[in-house]
């Protein structure tokens, strides 16, 4: 058993999630911790809502709130859309706890103290309408390097390379198309430079691991040729203060909110140990400090540089690591990732999601629409893994009905019929046949490949490996043609037909369950099962630790305890088995027109 540290991307506090997003962080995320808890391994599944950040103050004013109003707003939106979908947090919390402040700036403080914080003047953007600092995410220009024409004020998603907003040709901002003016400030920079040997020691690693999916690694080694302090403050009064003398007053400066965020990883496992029973407050080392322990980041390729080489140098800087060295800091060795899992986009219908473009199909929508587990096998059997995916509603309806009903549901509400028509009970095998040890014998061999394929990685192959053997169980079915065995005499074959094809049934809903969380307790208790088959994240209202004139908060939590184990086990002779209702819903073809016509790609008549 290994300690399993999943550290899911945090969701930018402006609005719901579209399904681009979940398909990046939140689907793949889950499968593989629900995987990992089923084969033994101790899993810790962290994650918030990011909520610091100039975006946040200006998408506030826009609706006319207070920047805490807006981003409470959004994070019960959040919490409430990934709980729906099923995603199995341990703690899904938020950036602005007082937790969260500390951890921060101790962070900070560490990296300062080993010399790897140093002050330098940096030109900052400043919108000439409002004279508010325009953050380089809201800056587009043209790529000094590659001459991309889009590329960002932080840098160029083409050639992968650092950039700061003054270096962009033709800079534009993206909130009115302005150009910006450039001035001097005083800030804060990470010194990568220093680091840059220690991050490219620990990629040479990564890279002979054989573990990393080559685009990221390829992206991540590309990314340190023009390695250069990197800007840690901000010109903003919305964030987390610089914890020493002479900033911490200055209301204009703050942490730079991706300092702040992917801090949240070690910041959440310490408030999820705080929030445990007893005396358990340092819970959170044994997936941090112990050298043995695993960790997987989940993401998007647009937060690559930020996984591979920001957050590693601030543990590195930590840890006293750098050409600098230092003092370990207050949090003992930090682990470095073990892997950054990034996917790449998917898009909708041919186009990008974005939401300012209104292209975008946000998951509370579907939800609201469509069954989550219908939502989750199409974003884990068209994974944007290595590769951009698209989503569109012609394809949705296709494997829905294809692939989730005709083949898995069909197969789980036929083998229920005809259990509960002529035995009303798992029946008894008698004399196995070699069609019946065939497919039992590649049903249970499934836990090693699919297994296999969800710890790597390659989830998408694990499902259509899995659905593959879900046809070789309904070919099953064409070849004993169980529904002829109708005599006396015909019996005892027909009980031994029926209790394979319920265990081949039990064991793929195991198989399945990673990608199909809410559906496996049905498919469970069609069988005689009893209880709850896959745990369910909840929604918890807490109040902040460290804060007591704070109001209530909502936060993702769970007991997965209770997880099934990742393993053939033997149906239950005689459990009682029903007349079923179908699992999964059936899409009238309508429903394509339809959605086509809420996004405005077809004539709603």
């Amino acid at each position: 058993m290994s300690h399993v540290l999943t550290a899911v991307a945090w969701p930018y506090a402006n609005g719901p999630r579209h399904i681009g997003h979940v398909a990046g962080f939140g689907v793949p995320s889950d499968v593989f911790s629900r995987y990992m808890r089923m084969a033994g391994h101790d899993v810790l599944m962290v994650s918030g809502s990011d909520e610091h950040g100039t975006p946040i103050l200006v998408q506030a004013d826009k609706a006319g709130m207070t920047p805490q109003e807006f981003i409470d707003v959004n994070h019960r939106l959040i919490v409430e859309d990934l709980v729906r979908l099923g995603v199995s947090y341990d703690l899904y919390t938020r950036t602005t706890t007082a937790n969260q402040y500390s951890v921060v700036q101790e962070m900070f403080l560490a990296c300062y103290r080993n010399g790897y914080m140093i002050e330098q003047t940096q030109q900052v953007a400043i919108s000439p309408s409002t004279g508010r600092t325009l953050p380089d995410r809201y800056i587009e220009g043209t790529c000094p390097i590659c001459g991309y024409g889009e590329a960002r004020g932080d840098q160029c998603d083409n050639c992968g390379n650092q950039l700061d907003p003054a270096d962009l040709i033709d800079p534009r901002s993206k909130v009115n198309g302005e150009t910006p003016e450039f001035k001097d400030t005083q800030h804060f920079f990470l010194d990568l430079p220093a680091l840059a040997d220690a991050l490219a020691a620990w990629l040479a690693e990564r890279e002979a691991s054989g573990l990393w999916r080559p685009n990221v690694i390829a992206f991540s080694k590309n990314i340190l040729k023009e390695i250069r302090p990197r800007a840690m403050t901000r010109d903003i009064d919305w964030g987390i203060p610089v914890p020493l003398d002479g900033w911490r007053d200055q209301s204009h400066k703050r942490l730079y909110v991706w300092f702040d965020a992917v801090i949240g990883y070690l910041a959440a496992s310490v408030e999820w140990a705080r929030r445990l029973p007893g005396d358990q407050d340092e819970r959170w080392r044994e997936w941090w400090n112990d050298p043995e322990a695993l960790s997987y980041y989940f993401m998007g390729k647009d937060n690559i540089t930020f996984h591979s080489q920001i957050w590693p140098a601030e543990m590195l800087a930590h840890n006293g690591r750098g050409a600098k060295g230092g003092e370990q800091g207050p949090f003992g060795e930090l682990n470095l990732p073990t892997e950054v899992v990034s996917s790449e986009f998917l898009t909708m219908e041919g186009k990008q999601f974005s939401t300012s473009r209104a292209v975008v199909i946000y998951v509370r929508d579907v939800l609201d629409r469509y069954q989550p587990d219908a939502l989750r096998y199409f974003l884990s059997a068209a994974a944007p893994e290595t590769a951009d995916s698209d989503f569109s509603w012609s394809e949705f309806l296709k494997r829905t009905n294809t692939e989730l009903v005709a083949a898995w549901g069909n197969l789980v509400n036929r083998t229920a019929s005809m259990i509960a028509k002529n035995f009303g009970e798992i029946p008894q095998a008698g004399e196995l046949e070699d069609v019946d040890r065939a497919l039992l014998d590649q049903v249970r061999a499934g836990f090693d490949t699919v297994g296999g394929l969800i710890a790597t990685h390659k989830q998408k192959a694990g499902l259509a490996e899995a659905m593959r053997l879900v046809g070789e169980a309904n070919a099953y079915v064409s070849t004993t043609e169980p529904f002829k065995l109708k005599g006396e005499d015909q019996r005892e074959r027909l009980g031994t037909v029926l209790h394979v094809l319920a265990q081949a049934v039990v064991d793929l809903n195991t198989i399945l369950s990673p990608y199909l969380p809410h559906s496996s307790t049905a498919v469970h208790q069609a069988l005689g099962g009893e209880g709850v088959f896959q745990p369910m994240p909840q929604i918890a209202e807490v109040s902040d630790l460290d804060d007591a004139g704070r109001p209530d908060y909502p936060v993702i939590t769970g007991e997965y305890s209770a997880v099934p184990r990742w393993e053939h086990r033997p149906v239950t002779v005689g459990a009682p088995v029903a007349k079923p209702s179908p699992i999964f819903t059936k899409l009238d073809p309508s429903v394509v027109d339809e959605e086509r016509a809420r996004l405005g790609l077809v004539d709603a008549s």
